[in-house]
Parts: structure tokens; C-alpha cells; sequence
């Protein structure tokens, strides 16, 4: 296909309003008698509040409303699955939970309300880990479970495994019979917090018509109205989200957090409420990526083809999991590999323990799933023998092949995509003293969803496309621009972006997540921007007698390619005394027909006396499809690799028996400048896609490949494999000693 705006680098449309200060945050609105909210969070892990007294605060100056868990008995919130109380009730299950909220004129006197309210607590006994939650005689954190609204299955007792999905093919014990060897590893990833710039933040207020007015940057608005309507029976008419920029998100913004205590706050003193975590807060009981533990197991012939493989992953929830959409967390699973097997077992379970709630972050799922699938994979190709490139091209997917979950894709590419990875990175060439280089791989295809938006002519020749989707730092708009342009012939910049509240005429969308931003959105905008077109040209026909077959749009004007005639269609507007507004509801939620694979190579250098980690370089491959926007495609890599390089050697959320031991940015550390190698990016075109222009998503897949690249070239450059995320240098210098003893 041939494109004159598509595929040309086009800057980001949200720019400019980020930079001048225009853009119109959360934080930014302050409506007329607006109350201040704080909370009062719980000091223990696990305890029986055995009462709260709150006469004090209630006489505090300024205070207006004081909030505690007898206020929302049986209340319980959650994206599609509802297992968050909006305050304690009878018991705390993490140290950071929320006991008791406050509404008052300022928000010094919030917090100072905070200290006269008492509390009685009992101490229960706790579990902090996923393994020790499932043995017989572990703390029963939600005895409640099995009620739960939104359970994926439904549970036969109660139990602290709350999703148990398993995927099998043939049978993995007569596979690991017939192997020659059998190599099994465990790996533990951590907590990592999303660390977008924009804290947790809502203003709700409950307007004259008693409809809950809401501002959030939540990237699923239509989700967070929901939510809302579900937990507290509200209609869903008189929920109303309206538009505001989001200050970061990385996947962290899409569950409700404070919205259900500034509402209820909002309801008891009749004033709008707001409430900013502070950074702390997001650290100690934010909803950062989950820690896991992973086991894979994997049965090789001595020729080096896999014959059996087996995962069972363990991810660590935290004391709720309402904070992912529908409690499933697939990427993990997804993660099982990207290999051939005849016999597999893929397990994953999410499982309550009393550390703070585990939510979404980038790629949810994948980059623990991958650096335990890819790092154990160098594993079985050096007990067997082989390098771990030609391991991995022995076994890796074909066209035809069914993933070890059972997904079906059409034109793969993980072949091409890791041999380019090789070849780019001189992966085979000579290297020093410890210099290693390393490989990993991970697939993606971009998540489905439903998505509606209007394209409108004006009579005074202005383009405005009206969507529902709040801008989260992707570029999403600048994108339905470039569709629209593309369409109507025109410079993208012309294009003006409106966006919609929740009762502007859209009764539902998915929002932005999972890479299904471009795949969703680029089919609507496509289609809305052909209906207006083509009411235009009906127009011409109309007032001009203007075949629409004779006809074309180019820009601002109607050209009759017969003729050579010319009209601006807003003078057509004009005179009709109308714009014309083309519409589509594009939904496409089935399972993605394509994935998109990456490939990566990591070079570092180990210091042996240190055991100091410098990542020389990487080498990012990718297979896509049409590119929109090469420089925000390129940004999207960069960005993921970044995020990816902090995941494999700096960030952890230290969580000791249920402590949250960071409370700022000081102490939790992501990479700077400095920590980025020289960057190379090489794309494998597949021309294969999904929607109107053939694209794939790029958002997620960058991330997942990195942390275990580097682990493999740390083996391959000093011999020693590290299994658990970070990579440190103590970790590292730890595993040379015990080296030279062994």
C-alpha cells in the first residue's frame, strides 16, 4: 500500500500543551468549595481492627466528613473482579491499607484530623509469600472468596489461589520420559513500581442534579464509570468521567484507587473532594507489577529438540486482585515460551499473601514470564551442548505452529526476526575477556477492544475528530490524525482533537492498554473518516450535480476529476446550514490473527573483581507490520527497551514482611542517562497486520526480551547465571566467589 501521510514521522500531537502548561491535569482542577481528603493507613500486615474511635477528629478544625469500614460494609470494588474494600472492614490484610478517611477545608487539616482518630487492632498471623500461601494451615486472607463478584472460575472453598489456569498439550510426564535430558530451574522477579511522574489523583463531586461528576487520570474511563455504577448501584447515567491529560501511566492507571472514597466522602458532606497520593503512598500501597515465582521444567532429545516443556508460575497478588482486569493475569502464561513442544503444561496461579496489592504495568505478565522462558532456555542449550542461538532457531515457532497456550497466528516471523537480531548485533564475531552476548525473544499481537469515534466537518472547514480516549503518553492522537489526514488529503496538524466525556454519545469503549490502541482506534478513525467523506461527496452531488464517482476530497475542497471544478466543502456546509459527522463503533475483541515477534542481543562487560554489570550495547529487532509513525514507533522501542534495561540490573520495590522499604525516588532508583548503552534498532517487515492499514502493536513487546539478554550474556561473558531480578553487581560478585569455591 501507498500512504502519503502514513509512515511519515509526525510529531506528537499532545506536545505542546505538556510544555506551555496548557494541558489540563487532574491536579489542575479545583472547583468551588472543594474538600481535601486524606487517609489513615493501617501499621500492621494482618489484623482485626477491634474499633476506631473517631469522636476527636470529627470535632477537628475544618474537618466535614470522617469516613471508617462500618460506613461501606459490603461494599467491595474492582475492574470487572470486586474484591477491594473501599475502607477496611473488621480487617487489615496489608500495611499501607486504608482504615479511615477524612474530608476537610485544607489539606493540613485532613492530615492533622488523621491523628486524633484511634484505633484498636489484633494482630493475625501472616503470609508473605505465594508458595507459603497455598501450604496447608496458611492465613486465610479473604475467607470471603468464593462470593466474590468477577471470580474468573468458581472455587469449590475458600482458598488464597484465586485464578488456577492450566494449559496442557500431549502428555508432559510420558514427554519427559522420553527425553535425554532434563534441565528445571526456578526464578524470582520482584515488585516494580510503573513510576509515571503523576501520582494516583480524582476529584468527585456530586453536582445539583445529583449526578457524580468525576476527574481522574484513569486511561479506561468508561471502566472507571463501571466500576462505580457497580460497587455502589449507582445508573451509569448519572456517572459522568470527564476529560483530563494523563500524567503517565505504564499501565497503572486503569483500576480505581481513591474514586470510591471521594465519592463516598463527597456524598456524606455535599462538597466536591479531591484527593493526591502522595509519593510514598504510591510506593507503600500503590498497585506496582506483580513478583512471581517461576519453575520451568524442560525435556530435550540429545539432538537438541525440545520434547517436553512445563512452567508453573507463581504470581505474588498482594491482598487484592481487583486491580487487574478480570483478576487474570495472561501474559505470564503467554510467556511460557515461543518454542515447539509436543507434550506441555503451562500453570499459573495469583495468589493472595499480605504484602501490598499487585496490579498492571507494561506488558502485564511478560517480562516475568520471558526472563524466566528465555533464561532458562540458555540453560537447556548449554546442557545440551549447543549455543544457545542454534537452540533457539531449532525450536523456535513456525508458520502453522500453535503457541503452548493454544493461540493461532498467521505469517510468523521469529525466525527471520532473531537471525536479523544476530546478524545486526555481530552476535558470532569475537569478543574479549569478559564480554558476553546474550539473546532473548518474546511475541506479542495486540490486545482487542471496543472503540467508538466521530469524525465532523465543519461549515468553517475545520476537521474534528471526537474520541472517548484520554491521551496517556502514546501518541494515540497524533495517530488518529495521521488516519484521518491520510483520508481526507490533508496536513495532520489541521486536525483538531475533541475529547469526549462519558455521555458523549459513547455508550462503551475499552480504552487505551495492551497495544490495542492503534489496532482499535486506527480501524475507527479509518471508518468514521470514510463515512463523513462520503457524505460529502454526497453533498456535492446534491448542490452541484457532481457525480460521486467523478468525485474526490483533497483537503479542504471537492475536486471534480472531469471537470478539474473545485469547491470548498465548507462553502457547501455553509450553505446547507448543517456539518456532516461521519461515526463507527469498531469492534474488534477476538483474538489477534497476527503477533508481533522481537528479538534482542545484549553485549555487556564483568568486572570479576566487582562483579560490576556495563551494558555495552543492545540490538532490538522487530517484525511489523505498516508503521504509522516511525519517530513515535521508534520512541515506543526506545522507551520499552529503557524501562526493560531497569527491570533486568536496577528496579525492585524492597518489600520486607509486608514493609514497603522505599519511600521516594532516592531510594528507589531507575535508569538515567548514564545507564543507557548505545541503542541499535533494525525492523523485519512482514506486511501482515491487523485493520484497515495492516498494523502491530509496539507499545509492550520491547520490554520483555531485555532482562533475560542481559542475564544470558552475563553467563556468557563470566559464567554464572543469575536467577533473580535485579541483576547486581553484589549478586553478580556473590556468584563468582562461590564459583571459585565450587
Amino acid at each position: 500500500m501507498s500512504f502519503k501521510i502514513i509512515g511519515q514521522s509526525t510529531p506528537r500531537t499532545d506536545n505542546t500543551g505538556k510544555v506551555t502548561g496548557e494541558a489540563r491535569y487532574t491536579s489542575d482542577v479545583l472547583l468551588p468549595g472543594t474538600l481535601w481528603a486524606k487517609t489513615l493507613r493501617s501499621p500492621f500486615s494482618h489484623a482485626r481492627i477491634k474499633g476506631i474511635d473517631i469522636s476527636r477528629a470529627l470535632k477537628a478544625p475544618g474537618v466535614r466528613a470522617v469516613l471508617t469500614g462500618d460506613d461501606v460494609r459490603g461494599i467491595l470494588y474492582g475492574r470487572r473482579y470486586r474484591d477491594i474494600s473501599v475502607l477496611a472492614q473488621d480487617r487489615v490484610r496489608f500495611m499501607g491499607e486504608r482504615v479511615a478517611a477524612v474530608a476537610a477545608e485544607t489539606l493540613e487539616q485532613a492530615e492533622n484530623a488523621l491523628e486524633f482518630i484511634q484505633i484498636d487492632y489484633e494482630e493475625l498471623p501472616t503470609v508473605f509469600d505465594p508458595e507459603s500461601a497455598l501450604q496447608e494451615g496458611a492465613p486465610l486472607i479473604h475467607p470471603d472468596v468464593a462470593s466474590y463478584k468477577g471470580l474468573p472460575k468458581p472455587l469449590d472453598h475458600p482458598t488464597n489461589r484465586f485464578v488456577h489456569d492450566v494449559f496442557t498439550r500431549g502428555d508432559v510426564e510420558a514427554g519427559f520420559a522420553l527425553a535425554d535430558l532434563i534441565v528445571d530451574n526456578t526464578f524470582t522477579v520482584p515488585r516494580v513500581h510503573q513510576s509515571f511522574l503523576e501520582p494516583h489523583c480524582c476529584l468527585v463531586w456530586i453536582d445539583d442534579k445529583d449526578r457524580v461528576q468525576m476527574w481522574s487520570p484513569n486511561k479506561v474511563p468508561h471502566g472507571l464509570k463501571e466500576s462505580m455504577s457497580q460497587a455502589f448501584g449507582i445508573p451509569r447515567e448519572k456517572i459522568r468521567v470527564n476529560p483530563v491529560a494523563i500524567g503517565g501511566d505504564f499501565g497503572g492507571k486503569g483500576a480505581p484507587i481513591d474514586e470510591p472514597i471521594c465519592y463516598l466522602l463527597a456524598l456524606r458532606s455535599g462538597r466536591p473532594v479531591k484527593m493526591v497520593m502522595e509519593y510514598r503512598e504510591e510506593f507503600f500501597a500503590g498497585a506496582p507489577r506483580h513478583a512471581a515465582i517461576m519453575k520451568l521444567k524442560t525435556g530435550v532429545a540429545r539432538d537438541g529438540t525440545i520434547v517436553a516443556h512445563q512452567m508453573d508460575a507463581y504470581l505474588d497478588a498482594g491482598a487484592y486482585g481487583g486491580f487487574r482486569p478480570g483478576a487474570i493475569v495472561g501474559g505470564i502464561a503467554h510467556a511460557g515460551g515461543c518454542y515447539r513442544a509436543e507434550h506441555a503444561r503451562i500453570a499459573v496461579s495469583r495468589v493472595y499473601t499480605n504484602n501490598l496489592p499487585g496490579g498492571q504495568m507494561r506488558a502485564p505478565g511478560e517480562p516475568q514470564g520471558f526472563f524466566a522462558a528465555e533464561s532458562h532456555m540458555d540453560c537447556v542449550a548449554r546442557k545440551v551442548g549447543m549455543d544457545p542461538y542454534e537452540f533457539r532457531m531449532k525450536n523456535l515457532m513456525e508458520e502453522g505452529d500453535i503457541t503452548l497456550t493454544g493461540g493461532h497466528y498467521q505469517a510468523i516471523k521469529a525466525k527471520e526476526t532473531l537471525k536479523a537480531a544476530a546478524n545486526a548485533a555481530g552476535y558470532s564475531t569475537s569478543k574479549g575477556k569478559y564480554i558476553g552476548r546474550g539473546i532473548a525473544m518474546g511475541y506479542r499481537g495486540p490486545g482487542g477492544g471496543t472503540t467508538s469515534l466521530k469524525v465532523e466537518l465543519g461549515a468553517d472547514g475545520s476537521i474534528t475528530i471526537h474520541t472517548s480516549f484520554f491521551e496517556q503518553g502514546t501518541g494515540t492522537y497524533t495517530t488518529l490524525r495521521q488516519i484521518v489526514a491520510e483520508e481526507f488529503g490533508c496536513a495532520p496538524d489541521v486536525i483538531q482533537i475533541k475529547t469526549l466525556d462519558t455521555d458523549a454519545g459513547v455508550s462503551s469503549d475499552t480504552g487505551l492498554g495492551g497495544s490495542r490502541g492503534t489496532r482499535v482506534a486506527s480501524g475507527a478513525a479509518f471508518q468514521a473518516a470514510r463515512a463523513a467523506k462520503e457524505q460529502a461527496l454526497g453533498l456535492a452531488e446534491t448542490m452541484l450535480g457532481w457525480t460521486k464517482s467523478d468525485t474526490v476530497l483533497s483537503g479542504k475542497k471537492i475536486v471534480n476529476r472531469k471537470t478539474k471544478k473545485q469547491q470548498p466543502w465548507g462553502e457547501l456546509l455553509a450553505q446547507a446550514g448543517r456539518s456532516i459527522t461521519g461515526e463507527s463503533v469498531n469492534k474488534d475483541d477476538d483474538h489477534s490473527p497476527v503477533t508481533a515477534f522481537a528479538a534482542q542481543v545484549a553485549e555487556v562487560a564483568v568486572d570479576p573483581e566487582t562483579g560490576e554489570v556495563t551494558l555495552r550495547r543492545l540490538t532490538t529487532v522487530h517484525d511489523t507490520g505498516v508503521i504509522m509513525n516511525p519517530v513515535g514507533h521508534q520512541g515506543q522501542i526506545d522507551g520499552g527497551v529503557v524501562q526493560g534495561i531497569g527491570y533486568g540490573l536496577i528496579e525492585y520495590l524492597p518489600v520486607q514482611d509486608g514493609r514497603v522499604e522505599v519511600a521516594n525516588f532516592g531510594e528507589y532508583k531507575i535508569p538515567t542517562v548514564k545507564d543507557i548503552p548505545a541503542l541499535k534498532t533494525v525492523i523485519v517487515s512482514s506486511g501482515e497486520g491487523v485493520g484497515p492499514y495492516k498494523v502491530k502493536g509496539i507499545g509492550e513487546n520491547p520490554i520483555s526480551p531485555v532482562a533475560p539478554a542481559i542475564a544470558n550474556a552475563i553467563e556468557d561473558a563470566v559464567g554464572v547465571r543469575i536467577k533473580d531480578l535485579p541483576i547486581t553487581a553484589e549478586k553478580v560478585y556473590a556468584a563468582l566467589r562461590l564459583q571459585v569455591k565450587g
